[in-house]
């Protein structure tokens, strides 16, 4: 994959977290991890691994695991044989194009984990914008001009919709710079009974421009802002894993992406007053879902 990308070290740690003696199938949307790990018939992949289109991972893997739970009734498989199922896809194939797959899966309660590695585009495929974009981000869909100034809608929050979904485990996590956090939270997904969901952040070189070395810098900034919480929700019980003693303000997050690169032109202040006021609306949010739920897991 290209030097400084994110979502390698999001792979490794998650199947790191596979307890010895565990095998797991892995379902991977297309997209820049499927591309890069996989050329039929040989793989990088030392579990079992299955390559789905962009929209059917989720779905994939689900009828995997309804096909081993059924194998097991019959006395196919052998009682020791413990196998995980986990799916890897991109925020295109997860946040837009797979969300049906995904929501029907999660909904109907299959005991497997998805794992969307986010890096905010189309990045596999020329950095079209996603739902995952962030607003006023310059992408191939979205440049920035004088028509328009970037993205003009804000990101989705997929953490939250799958929270929606009444999982026993929803966690958000990056992809360097606090290993021991992804590592803990794919562990606890990955043994948690019943359907789980990560979403990753996996900063992209090429889609957000900035010089491969600063991949774990990126990923500081992005939650020394607050712009990417660190958090976990189980059984709907919100945990903020990590809240900066000094929260930075978002444009040390923004300045060395060439994404956002207009947004400090002469003239174009508003936008960063507009994207710290999302960001910082968003992280009180959460602030505040974290003081009532754990006060009702208090009281009950």
């Amino acid at each position: 994959m290209c030097a400084g990308c994110g979502a390698p070290p999001v792979a490794r740690m998650v199947m790191r977290a596979l307890k010895e003696g565990d095998h797991a199938v892995v379902a991977g949307a297309t997209g820049c991890m499927e591309v890069s790990t996989f050329i039929y018939p040989y793989t990088s992949w030392t579990d079992s691994f299955i390559h789905t289109a962009f929209e059917n991972a989720a779905s994939t893997l689900s009828g995997v695991e309804a096909a081993y739970k059924a194998m097991k009734r019959q006395g196919k498989l052998p009682d020791d044989v413990d196998t995980k199922f986990i799916a890897f896809g991109g925020d295109g194939g997860t946040y837009d194009i797979g969300i049906q797959a995904l929501s029907g899966a999660m909904e109907r309660g299959h005991d497997m984990v998805y794992v969307c590695y986010d890096n905010g585009a189309y990045m596999n495929t020329g950095i079209q914008r996603s739902s995952a974009t962030p607003k006023f981000a310059d992408t191939t869909t979205s440049p920035a001009g004088t028509v328009i100034p970037g993205k003009m809608q804000s990101r989705k929050d997929l953490a939250k919709i799958m929270v929606a979904h009444h999982l026993p485990y929803v966690a958000q996590s990056i992809a360097l710079n606090n290993f021991k956090d992804l590592y803990e939270k794919a562990e606890k997904a990955i043994y948690t009974e019943g359907p789980c969901f990560l979403n990753v952040l996996a900063p992209c070189p090429r889609g957000w421009g900035y010089p491969t070395e600063m991949l774990m810098q990126i990923n500081k900034l992005a939650v020394e802002t607050c712009y990417w919480p660190l958090y976990e929700v189980i059984d709907g019980r919100y945990v903020i894993n990590y809240k900066p003693k000094n929260k930075l303000p978002v444009e040390e997050f923004l300045r060395p992406q060439k994404r956002f690169k207009h947004m400090f032109k002469p003239g174009n202040e508003w936008m960063i007053q507009e994207f710290q006021k999302e960001v910082d609306d968003r992280w009180n949010e959460l602030l505040d879902l974290e003081a009532i739920t754990n006060k009702e897991s208090n009281e009950g």
